[in-house]
């Protein structure tokens, strides 16, 4: 845990601010039974979390840029009622904006031991033109895995995506296998984000849009995988 002025506390949240220049902030509440929410803000936009009630670390991104942010917690009081039980406002300053789509995150959640950050070290090693490691990680996931169309059926709402499991089971829906995506190409040095939303008519769906030598690149493994239609609108809610 970092400390002194990096820390941020106010009621029963705790905002560890050490790596805002890098895009990200770390976000704990005091341990509880009750469910918690996270709720990032600016002038513009705000996303709301879930956090653990086990008073751990997890890692949110500053996605909006540079600019003024206000990160408050709430705990559920009863029903879907909740009250908010800290807020901490944050003045971000990034040299560069893309940089919190490097590093992991609550959505993008890995890290240099996770299988396929692993095997993305051996399948890119060599590399150093993002085009072909962008190239290189969609074509070995579009080959190499299939889309479960049970999980898509039993899947609960809020549920994270789950990179391991689609990575050992070479299977997952829309946002397994796109986080899983997004932590590959991360770990080389690739800029992504996890894009949620919606394709064709209101379907939830989750995508990857690569920021590859300074252009956006779009790619959509579920629809790779012959599970959606590439030709659907597809309409962005946020991003991770």
């Amino acid at each position: 845990e970092a400390s002194g002025t990096t820390v941020k506390k106010d009621g029963k949240m705790t905002v560890d601010c050490s790596n805002m220049t890098e895009g990200y902030i770390m976000v704990k509440g005091k341990q509880s039974s009750k469910r918690l929410k996270v709720q990032i803000a600016t002038s513009g936009a705000k996303l709301n979390y879930d956090l653990n009630g086990d008073s751990e670390y997890e890692v949110f991104p500053l996605q909006f840029g540079s600019g003024k942010y206000q990160v408050s917690l709430f705990e559920n009081a009863s029903g879907k009622k909740y009250s908010k039980e800290g807020t901490v406002k944050l003045s971000v300053k990034m040299p560069d904006e893309l940089s919190c789509f490097l590093y992991p995150n609550q959505y993008v959640n890995y890290d240099e031991n996770t299988g396929c950050v692993v095997y993305a070290n051996e399948l890119c090693d060599g590399m150093t033109d993002q085009g072909d490691i962008f190239k290189a990680v969609c074509s070995y996931i579009t080959s190499n895995f299939v889309y479960d169309f049970i999980k898509s059926v039993t899947v609960k709402a809020g549920q994270l995506p789950e990179i391991d499991s689609c990575w050992e089971n070479r299977m997952g829906i829309c946002q397994d296998l796109s986080a899983m995506t997004c932590a590959m190409l991360r770990s080389q040095g690739v800029p992504a984000r996890l894009m949620i939303g919606t394709v064709g008519a209101n379907t939830y769906h989750a995508w990857v849009v690569a920021v590859v030598n300074g252009e956006e690149k779009f790619f959509d493994p579920t629809a790779e995988l012959n599970a959606s239609s590439k030709t659907e609108t597809y309409t962005t809610e946020r991003y991770y």
